[in-house]
């Protein structure tokens, strides 16, 4: 085994009467400079945000059976303003001020202390977890129809561990590699859904796309549906280190990758209950395909379930990239154990991946309304964290710079934040009691693990970096 040792220098900056929160930055504000490999760039990293958030219309399906052809379209146009935007603007302005790769983890520890940090890392890295679960579940929903000894069993396990092990090796390769196959992933995941729509113009009905009854509406089905198609924005500041030029990138990748979210949500949904009688019944995972069919023919339909099964491909490797990226900046700022922050020779955290890949395993026998309720449900006290921090970074340090602002004042930001908490209050209120209890367990579970963590330092079981006197960032030659 062949070690590389690369000189990091550290700048301290010290935030008065923070109850012991401060900001240490590796020099030019981001993680350990990796001479040897390639930032990524402006347009993969637009393709790994929408693969953060979207990667497509599959899984929205739920929305229309929850609540009709009406409901599911207005919801897609009006619930970017109350949750997307102010996520993807808070994510903009504290990302180009905390630039490395540890991203909400130090937005919060800053603001609230490292132990609250520390919570934050530990809800928001389980909740990608279990959201990555969900995505081979998906791929084999879209593929059953097609091959129907992939639905249960063996074959279904034997598939479920495959694609996993597959699609960590191409995370471990790089983020580049990674951010260059969202892109072509991307590509060939949406132009199924443009064909569709040209040869479906003749068969539009717009009177379709009116269809609502307030008194047959599964409120908790459309509120999760939507807030999972629409949450995450914020997954990418773990990847702020690895980004060429932070400052300026993100916040162009983010306002171009959240209108084109957007539109893939809008325009599939909109031929879909637009060209065929409506049936809610059948608006469920999958159904996509099956309108496929009808528009266009079989082989429509089976370049949708294509599409589909590289969609899955791409949403997992962009929430691998972030979940194990998060784990190595964390690692970095003494939260875990140094081996988190060990690099392969492409530049990615083997041992975070590889952390991160049996967690998916692990839970991948979940369904998919509980994968979806409980990691809505995780995912809701991080982000209640996010607000405090930058409602109290923008009150407490309004001097600090800021590359990218929201052009808010104080006032302003605490208003922005208002909708999406009401929103947030909602989701824990629908979830459901099973839910709830794991969810809370969960939770529970951080809170133990960080005097735990602390206490194997401690004893020396385990060998933590110390961010106020990092000096060295360790390359491992696989």
């Amino acid at each position: 085994m062949k070690q590389r040792v690369s000189s990091v220098k550290l700048t301290k900056s010290k935030m008065p009467g923070a109850n012991d929160a401060e900001y240490v930055a590796l020099e030019d504000g981001i993680s350990p400079k990796l001479e040897h490999y390639t930032k990524v760039s402006i347009l993969p990293l637009v393709f790994l945000i929408f693969y953060e958030v979207s990667g497509g219309p599959f899984g929205v399906e739920d929305s229309v059976k929850a609540a009709g052809p009406l409901l599911a379209l207005l919801g897609f146009v009006i619930f970017p303003f109350i949750w997307s935007v102010p996520e993807a603007l808070i994510t903009a302005e504290l990302s180009t001020m905390f630039p490395e790769n540890a991203g909400y983890v130090v937005w919060v520890s800053s603001a609230l202390g490292p132990y609250w940090g520390f919570q934050q890392g530990w809800m928001k890295w389980l909740s990608g977890v279990i959201d990555n679960a969900l995505y081979p579940v998906l791929f084999l929903d879209y593929l059953k129809s097609a091959f129907p000894i992939l639905e249960d069993g063996l074959p279904r396990t034997a598939a479920v561990l495959g694609i996993t092990l597959a699609l960590t090796y191409v995370n471990y390769r790089g983020l580049t590699i990674v951010g260059w196959v969202a892109v072509l992933l991307g590509v060939f995941s949406l132009l199924p859904f443009l064909v569709m729509g040209v040869i479906a113009v003749p068969e539009l009905k717009p009177s379709r796309w009116l269809v609502f009854d307030l008194d047959n509406v599964d409120w908790a089905l459309y509120l999760n549906t939507l807030f999972w198609n629409l949450n995450y924005w914020d997954s990418i500041s773990t990847l702020s280190g690895e980004v060429e030029n932070p400052g300026r990138t993100l916040p162009k990748a983010l306002f171009y990758a959240l209108i084109f979210v957007v539109l893939a949500y809008f325009f599939p949904l909109l031929i879909g209950t637009g060209a065929i009688p409506l049936n809610r019944d059948s608006w469920e995972d999958g159904y996509f395909s099956e309108i496929a069919k009808i528009i266009g023919g079989v082989w429509l339909r089976f370049w949708v379930q294509g599409a589909s099964a590289v969609s899955n491909m791409g949403m997992f490797v962009a929430e691998m990239s972030s979940d194990s990226f998060q784990l190595l900046g964390m690692a970095e700022r003494g939260m875990l154990p140094e081996c988190f922050a060990r690099r392969s020779r492409y530049g990615t955290p083997l041992v975070a991946i590889l952390f991160s890949a049996s967690g998916v395993v692990l839970l991948s026998w979940l369904s998919f309304q509980e994968i979806v309720a409980a990691e809505n449900f995780l995912y809701c006290f991080g982000m209640i964290m996010e607000f405090v921090a930058f409602v109290k970074l923008r009150v407490e340090y309004p001097a600090v710079s800021r590359p990218y602002k929201v052009p808010i004042g104080t006032v302003g930001a605490v208003l922005m934040c208002v909708p999406p908490t009401l929103l947030i209050c909602v989701v824990l209120a629908l979830a459901s009691f099973k839910v709830m209890c794991l969810s809370l367990v969960a939770v529970l579970v951080g809170l133990v693990l960080r005097p735990c963590l602390q206490y194997s330092e401690k004893k020396g079981w385990f060998r933590f970096s110390n961010p106020r006197d990092y000096a060295n960032q360790m390359f491992t030659d696989q």
